[in-house]
């Protein structure tokens, strides 16, 4: 039976544990030193199915010079950059045991070594000092706020128009006023939530651990399901342009509902749509055992050809877990299908995974990958015409007789299972789902879709209290899967609206909570001690409040207090590491000071005889955690303080900033950046380096390069028209770039020719794909080698510039103004492009998207815009102006609207 901590805490207890911790100085409180995902070396970055690569190389070191800018889709695969410090020696630790990240894998970067903005410029003073101090003014900015928004709350009450009158009061309110409602997190009365007087702990018993899940769902029998929409194709023809038509839904303008937890009224929708059939394989193609080739059932066979097809994602197929766990599904298939046999028809024994290659299998489809790229454009638009056709009918549903897009109506096809870090089913067969697996959502009266011909749904219910439009449970972890509605509809812009509103209402009551808690971290009772070391760090380095798991069957992912005694390190005198999987399987690595009675209670929560696999908070449970939290505000949860310390963190520093409206766009979303990345660090907001930043950022810089070259032929072309400008604008004007070497120039140039013939190529092969199409005749290939011609004109041209190192002068009517002019345009080019490799190197370790469309109330980037002058497409993509919506709307153009 593990160890649990002593009920309370006696006073001598308490002194012992005191003289036990050093008398160091320690350093500034509430700030990661180390903080992020750790990477290894032997990181095989993982590709799209048959061969298909999904993410770039690691770096473009030898490669040819390259300018496309490639969007930045890797962030979550690490790049083992930094070298690894040297260990530590044990007898240095306080405690006897070693962070995980110690024996194998890199450190994620120190603070030291993270851009940060402004708080870099003063090098008097340690950073970790100068973060801690920003930290700390922000916290007191903040405990001001709440009681001057408390006090707000309170005079109004009689007279509402006095509620006008009180201008700065009346900013910290959210702006859902009605108090009737409490599911945004706001207080019934002025009461409850004091924040005093606590509930009586019912930690006091040691915790009991959780049962196992429940068994997944029978398992469905594979076969080849498909299904015709029929509801309202006319109307779900062309989509895109009804949507415009279709009246908008101002929801955030509409009076609150007494009951918001009837989602709607009434639901139309069509259903999902369910994978392809499987295809057998060519009878030419076998799966070989042994060295020689067996016939399998067809089931047995699909199975086969899922792990044959990734042959190439060596993460995957090279894992002994994921090849254990795969053999075993396989055999049980060929069990339930009568096995597999020769070419004579005799039975073979599969019986070693080793004897299987499935390299027949991966050609195969690598072949048919090869040949679906190998496509003409007409062909791939022929082919997605007619799928969108098919899935027409199920992009949208109407909700409550509003036209509302479906996230994803796809059912996931079969295929294995591979999980995120250590997931312990990884090489799992994910089976079809069937329509009986299936449980349809959808109103009383409406027309119920039809299942596919020979099939019918599990269930079909009509609970207007879910927003869900299908719903299955998958065989792996027995975890339910739903067909949702997208991001921008109103019903995940209402989700939003809310969680946002619950943190500017945490507002009002944060200054308590952190007392109460600071006082706490004294008490006898070991619960509410516990209790107040968890909030503690779940507010000030934003650790998620973690969940017990299952260990057998998911992976064993950790949040603060399902913390174990070996994911904690102490290192006197008030360093703490924690070192776990995290959210997404994913191993994070925190390195912080915290203040010392933190430290020392986390010391007499670790003391003997506690050992690895111990609970830390054993008196303490999510569940307890966010019931205590409740007392203070309705609807308080741990999550909502991360949206909180990020929003109002965030709101500090835009009010802070000097915004200079001469300055440009590019440095006005440089100073925005810069905000956000100082929410990312104060905040603990990292991610590891994508494993294509190195070679974005080359490719980057060779544009710059390309841009200087650009401008500096753009200069000899002004001498070429009045050479007597040399002595008027000085040598060093018309000098070239010491980057510029002879050996990059001559490779920039070939990449130039190289373009224009690929460029000119193109379009003829366009144009004749456009005549084809059109029943006219194709032009011939003389016109091709016509256009040619331009590219040897180009390539005669540069040969000429590097033997007389004179450039000719280009253009109609060439004159020096014109030549200044097109510099002085060149200059601005490269400036913005070198803001945006300053903005770049900066983020690479921060999450700027993962905190702004998370943590960081929208409407703060809504009104920083309008303030800056700045277009809001400049901040939000397309997808995120459809989510936030809500937020550009009700913030319009008004620059007053605070957090």
């Amino acid at each position: 039976m593990a160890p649990v901590s002593a009920a309370r805490i006696s006073k001598a207890e308490d002194k012992a544990m005191d003289n036990s911790i050093s008398k160091a100085r320690p350093g500034p409180t509430g700030i990661s030193i180390r903080n992020g995902p750790v990477t290894t070396d032997a990181m095989d970055i993982d590709s799209a199915p048959n061969g298909a690569s999904k993410r770039k190389s690691r770096s473009s070191i030898n490669s040819a010079v390259n300018y496309k800018d490639g969007s930045d889709s890797d962030e979550d695969a690490p790049l083992a950059k930094r070298p690894r410090k040297a260990a530590q020696k044990k007898e240095e630790l306080d405690s006897d045991d070693e962070p995980i990240a110690k024996k194998n894998g890199r450190l994620p970067p120190s603070i030291k070594d993270t851009p940060t903005g402004d708080l870099s410029d003063d090098d008097d003073q340690p950073l970790g000092t100068k973060l801690a101090q920003k930290k700390a003014n922000i916290m007191k900015a903040a405990s001001k706020e709440a009681k001057a928004s408390r006090a707000s709350d309170a005079k109004p009450k009689k007279a509402p128009a006095k509620k006008a009158v009180v201008k700065d009061e009346s900013d910290d309110e959210p702006l859902a006023k009605p108090r009737k409602r409490q599911s945004n997190g706001a207080p019934s009365s002025a009461k409850k939530a004091n924040g005093v007087k606590k509930q009586e702990s019912d930690s006091d018993v040691p915790i009991a651990k959780k049962g196992k899940k429940a068994a997944p769902a029978a398992k469905g029998k594979a076969a080849a399901v498909k299904k015709e929409a029929k509801f309202d194709k006319e109307s779900s023809k062309d989509n895109d342009e009804q949507e415009e038509e279709d009246e908008e839904y101002r929801w955030w303008d509409e009076p609150k509902k007494e009951d918001d937890s009837i989602k709607w009224n009434t639901l139309e929708h069509n259903g999902v749509i369910f994978p392809p059939a499987y295809e057998p394989l060519p009878k030419n193609v076998k799966l070989y055992y042994d060295g020689k080739p067996v016939e399998l059932h067809v089931g047995a066979e699909e199975v086969a050809t899922f792990f044959g097809s990734m042959l190439h994602s060596a993460q995957n197929v090279e894992n002994p877990v994921f090849q254990k766990n795969f053999f075993g599904d396989f055999q049980d298939v060929l069990k339930k299908t009568g096995g597999a046999k020769d070419k004579d028809g005799k039975k073979v024994d599969i019986t070693d995974f080793k004897k299987l290659d499935f390299t027949k299998i991966f050609e195969h489809y690598k072949g048919i990958s090869e040949a679906k790229k190998a496509r003409s454009t007409a062909e791939k638009k022929a082919e997605k015409v007619e799928r969108d056709k098919v899935e027409a009918p199920y992009l949208f549903c109407k909700w409550d007789g509003r036209k509302e897009k479906v996230g994803n109506p796809r059912v996931e096809p079969p295929g294995l299972f591979r999980g995120r870090g250590e997931h312990p089913k990884t090489g799992k067969v994910k089976q079809r789902v069937m329509p009986e697996q299936v449980t349809i959502n959808i109103g009383k009266d409406a027309k119920v879709p039809d299942p596919p011909a020979g099939h019918k749904w599990k269930a079909v219910q009509h609970d207007n209290k879910a927003t869900w439009l299908a719903m299955w449970q998958e065989n792996i972890n027995g975890n339910y899967k739903y067909i949702m509605l997208a991001p921008n509809s109103a019903v995940k812009g209402q989700a939003d609206f809310k969680k946002f509103e619950k943190a500017r209402e945490l507002k009002k009551h944060i200054d308590r909570i952190r007392a109460d808690y600071n006082k706490d971290l004294r008490s006898d009772v070991m619960a509410d001690r516990q209790r107040a070391t968890a909030m503690y760090l779940i507010d000030q380095f934003a650790l998620r409040a973690g969940n017990e798991k299952d260990t057998d069957n998911e992976a064993e992912t950790v949040g603060c207090c399902s913390l174990k005694f070996e994911h904690v390190t102490l290192r006197e005198p008030s360093t703490v590491i924690f070192d776990f999987l995290g959210k997404d399987s994913i191993r994070f690595y925190n390195e912080v000071e915290v203040a010392r009675q933190v430290f020392k209670n986390l010391k007499m929560f670790k003391k003997p005889p506690k050992e690895d696999g111990d609970d830390i908070f054993d008196r303490l449970t999510t569940t307890q955690l966010n019931k205590h939290l409740s007392s203070y505000m309705p609807g308080l949860t741990a999550k909502v303080f991360r949206t909180y310390n990020a929003s109002f963190t965030m709101s500090r520093l835009l009010q802070e900033l000097k915004i200079d409206q001469a300055s440009s766009v590019a440095e006005k979303i440089k100073l925005y950046n810069d905000c956000n990345r100082q929410v990312a660090i104060l905040c603990n907001h990292k991610r590891t380096v994508g494993a294509g930043h190195e070679a974005q950022m080359e490719k980057l810089g060779d544009r710059i390069k390309g841009l200087k070259y650009q401008r500096w032929r753009t200069k000899m072309m002004i001498l070429d028209v009045d050479p007597k400008q040399k002595k008027k604008k000085g040598a060093d004007f018309f000098a070239l770039d010491e980057e510029l070497t002879e050996e990059w120039i001559l490779e920039h140039q070939k990449f130039l020719v190289e373009e224009q013939r690929s460029k000119i190529s193109k379009k003829f092969e366009k144009d004749n794909e456009k005549r084809e199409a059109e029943g006219e005749k194709p032009l011939p290939d003389k016109d091709l080698r016509e256009k040619l011609k331009v590219v040897a004109e180009l390539e005669a041209k540069f040969k000429k510039e590097n033997k007389t190192k004179k450039v000719e002068a280009e253009g109609k009517g060439p004159t020096v103004e014109k030549f200044e002019a097109a510099i002085e345009k060149i200059n601005d080019r490269i400036h913005n492009l070198e803001l945006q490799s300053a903005d770049r190197e900066g983020n690479k370790e921060i999450a700027l998207g993962t905190s702004k469309i998370n943590y960081i109330d929208p409407r703060l980037t809504v009104v920083f815009a309008a303030k800056a002058n700045v277009p809001i497409e400049k901040f939000f993509s397309k997808m995120l102006r459809d989510k936030f919506k809500w937020a550009i709307e009700s913030v319009g153009d008004d620059e007053t609207w605070e957090f």
